[in-house]
């Protein structure tokens, strides 16, 4: 396997270079799933504007979104797909290549 150098900033994915949304990618990055309101807790967004930004990451398919019930009380849960597994990746590799002067 061949080692890619890191491209400049303007090859930065701007989907997850979004404050809130690399937030949200960041968090789901650490864990199996986590609900609705767990992230909404941690990023401290309203409901509209997670729910916009969960939106955008599920159109690039960097997150999966599974709506459920728990008894009668509906319940989204979160995961991160594989594709913004690698995706988180590889912004974490060219953001630390570009904050170390690489």
């Amino acid at each position: 396997m061949t080692h890619k150098e890191p491209g400049p900033l303007s090859e930065i994915d701007r989907l997850i270079h979004e404050p809130a949304r690399l937030l949200i990618v960041a968090i789901l990055s650490e864990v199996k799933e986590a609900d609705y309101l767990y992230i909404q807790q941690e990023t401290g967004l309203t409901k509209g504007n997670l729910s916009s930004h969960l939106d955008k990451l599920e159109k690039a398919g960097y997150i999966e979104i599974e709506k459920a019930f728990r008894g009668k009380i509906p319940l989204t849960i979160l995961r991160i797909a594989r594709r913004g597994s690698v995706a988180f990746k590889a912004y974490r590799n060219q953001m630390g290549a570009l904050l170390n002067g690489r």
